[in-house]
């Protein structure tokens, strides 16, 4: 069956990718942001406009049958100054958006934060049932998100998906944009330039490679079954000084600098995907894998 979706980011990292798999797939896709991409593919219906402008929104959702949510104007790094932006704009207009389509049969995919909605907890991985306890602005934002989702499912039976994602790396990711360290220790190697590490390194994340995301995130546009959360990630763990050393067994002369480390970081995340691989016939990439293609990548045009 063909369905109508609708990428809200469609220009970001995750959604331009998620745009060109999904329409791979055979089906209609639209992307929308604020501004058009340097590249567009013929395929893909691009539309120019503002996620907080209310009569643009409830026009081009009206007649899509899936909406991927994938906007969201903070991030880790700079929420404790802009948090506001986050829970006026984000939050609100989220559940101005599911007000108007919460008797409709649609389906709704948000992409959340498993890397910030959790906190710190000692026992990891952490399971979709674990209490979230995020420590910065930018991952309570996403869970107040959740929340109102979660009651939407409930009370209106909208069909949802929370997608916590962990940490995605691969083609199209900018680490300038405030998010991203496998890409900006690849990128600032080949330039030869010194990778910037708050605190000592130690650190812990799970990474997910940007084709194994975009995968997670198209079954669960097709899903309707009565679970809403879901992590969508690797597994397994690995610090920055790993990901240092795996980068440099590359060839690559990584050179790191190690600064003060940050309030806004979550010591180690590591998120069980046992619900999501049990759902879905998933085949993930390794991290050694996808960083070594993601090189190749970077090498073919040119960085």
């Amino acid at each position: 069956m063909k369905n109508k979706y609708i990428i809200l980011g469609g220009n970001g990292f995750i959604g331009k990718n998620l745009c060109e798999y999904i329409v791979r797939r055979g089906h209609s896709v639209t992307s929308m942001d604020r501004i058009f991409p340097e590249q567009k593919n013929p395929s893909i219906e691009y539309v120019q406009g503002d996620f907080f402008d209310d009569n643009f929104l409830r026009k081009i959702i009206q007649d899509k049958d899936v909406i991927i949510h994938a906007i969201s104007t903070i991030n880790p790094g700079n929420s404790n100054d802009k948090f506001m932006d986050g829970y006026r704009n984000d939050f609100v207009q989220t559940i101005n958006m599911c007000s108007w389509i919460k008797d409709m049969d649609k389906k709704v995919v948000f992409l959340s934060s498993g890397g910030t909605v959790y906190g710190d907890h000692s026992n990891q991985p952490l399971r979709e049932d674990v209490l979230p306890q995020p420590i910065n602005h930018y991952g309570n934002i996403k869970l107040s998100i959740e929340n109102a989702l979660r009651i939407f499912h409930i009370q209106n039976r909208l069909n949802i998906s929370i997608a916590r994602i962990s940490n995605p790396y691969g083609k199209g990711q900018d680490f300038s944009k405030g998010v991203g360290f496998v890409d900006a220790v690849m990128k600032r190697s080949l330039d030869g330039k010194p990778v910037e590490i708050w605190g000592d390194g130690g650190n812990v994340r799970d990474y997910i490679y940007i084709s194994d995301l975009c995968e997670c995130l198209y079954q669960l546009s097709l899903y309707k079954g009565e679970e809403s959360v879901f992590n969508v990630s690797s597994g397994i763990g690995i610090s920055q000084n790993e990901i240092i050393d795996v980068i440099r067994g590359l060839g690559l002369n990584v050179e790191v600098t190690y600064q003060e480390k940050r309030s806004v970081d979550v010591r180690q995340i590591i998120l069980d995907n046992t619900k999501i691989k049990s759902l879905f016939n998933l085949k993930l990439t390794t991290f050694d894998e996808g960083v070594q293609e993601y090189l190749e990548y970077l090498r073919q045009i040119n960085h």
